[in-house]
């Protein structure tokens, strides 16, 4: 074979590679293996994944920086909150733009007008439950909190609420009001696409760049932490992972392909979790939040119906404000500044700290041993029900 020719084969077999891993989606449940294995390495490494935290901490910066606040927060780039958000954030903005999937994306006056008040429903929510669906359900619910079971429950109940508004908005506003904008097809002047991928690799260059940045500066924890974020962000936008599809999707078309990933992913995120407080190398009260009962039920149908009406959860809604979608930024927008305010208000009332609840740490009830197993049955239950109700569609609201 000529040389020629061998670097032809090589240009091929390089393009299709790069085709798999960024023009074609990967498989749901990979990205919930994957979430599952970064979840433990990010609670081993540091702390557990969480974003509404980092949501929060740009909104208590906001508001400093305007002197609303009195009390100065920690700086968004020192904040291991802020740091895994704003990781998410920048690596599935680097991977849409590998992917060539990154455009701004307007939305109707009514859909931006919903993602405006779901944002402000899920943050009202999270700081009610101690998190978004990645802090309060996953994380908590990893990390062997109670507050995570009845955030569950809740995200349940919110997700057919909002459905159930959706429809009823369906058959009550015009249709015109909630239809896409149409794009103009006639000719168009140069086209960003081609370039598109060198863009994103570079941004994800200059991210490590960053996390390198904070090794040398004696921040490891945190450049570590930048990666995690990162990682996060690629896996879930290359997988189209979004958490309000395991809640909603049940409901709303049988569909529970996402649901049993969650399950999935959590129970790998469970295992590795009891194993890291079980050997004492994390505090067994990390990241269990003081929020049974009330506030993660409560705050967990607040989030849930704030997750359905803005179309994204959580990381939903930072992942695709970072493909561009300028309803979900204005979602993520008013997430920061709502929950800021609302866990402001919590914190300086004694009343409403007190009704949030206190925290339960499963073990300290019934030992690691039936924590884990009781886990587990409720995760191969919903496993077992989502998959029944694929097939018998028995969960279905119709409108």
């Amino acid at each position: 074979m000529s040389e020629k020719r061998e670097s032809s084969v090589l240009a091929g077999i390089l393009a299709r590679g790069y085709s798999r891993i960024f023009f074609e989606n990967w498989p749901m449940w990979v990205g919930g293996v994957l979430i599952g294995i970064m979840s433990v390495f990010t609670f081993a490494w540091a702390r557990p994944w969480g974003v509404a935290g980092g949501l929060r901490n740009w909104g208590d910066w906001f508001f400093s920086a305007v002197g609303l606040y009195d009390h100065q927060p920690i700086s968004p780039v020192l904040s291991t909150n802020s740091i895994l958000t704003l990781g998410l954030l920048w690596g599935a903005f680097g991977a849409s733009l590998l992917s060539k999937q990154f455009s701004i994306r307007m939305a109707p006056p009514l859909e931006l007008f919903k993602g405006i008040v779901g944002g402000i429903f899920m943050g009202v929510g999270s700081a009610m439950a101690g998190g978004c669906n990645v802090g309060g359900f996953y994380s908590a619910v990893s990390a062997l909190s109670f507050s995570g079971v009845a955030m569950m429950i809740g995200l349940l109940i919110g997700a057919f609420l909002g459905l159930k508004y959706l429809y009823w908005e369906l058959e009550h506003l015009p249709t015109g009001s909630t239809s896409r904008p149409k794009i103009s097809e006639g000719k168009r002047g140069f086209s960003w696409l081609s370039i598109e991928p060198y863009i994103g690799a570079i941004a994800l260059l200059a991210a490590i760049f960053c996390s390198f940045l904070y090794n040398w500066r004696a921040y490891t924890r945190i450049g570590g932490l930048l990666l995690c974020g990162i990682t996060f962000g690629i896996i879930i936008q290359r997988t189209r992972f979004c958490f309000v599809r395991g809640f909603r999707d049940p409901f709303m078309t049988g569909e529970g392909e996402v649901a049993r990933a969650i399950s999935i992913s959590l129970l790998i995120s469970i295992l590795g979790f009891a194993a890291l407080k079980w050997a004492g190398l994390r505090g067994e009260f990390v990241y269990v939040p003081q929020a049974f009962w009330f506030g993660g039920l409560v705050g967990g149908i607040i989030f849930g119906i704030g997750m359905v009406v803005a179309g994204g959860c959580g990381s939903g809604s930072v992942w695709r404000a970072g493909e561009g979608q300028v309803k979900l930024m204005l979602a993520v927008i008013f997430f920061a500044l709502s929950t800021s305010l609302f866990k402001l208000l919590i914190k300086s009332s004694k009343g409403l700290t007190a009704l949030m609840g206190h925290r339960v740490f499963l073990p300290d009830y019934i030992t690691y041993k039936w924590t884990i197993i009781g886990l587990a049955m409720l995760l191969f239950v919903y496993y077992l029900l989502v998959t029944w109700n694929e097939e018998t569609d028995k969960f279905t609201v119709e409108m």
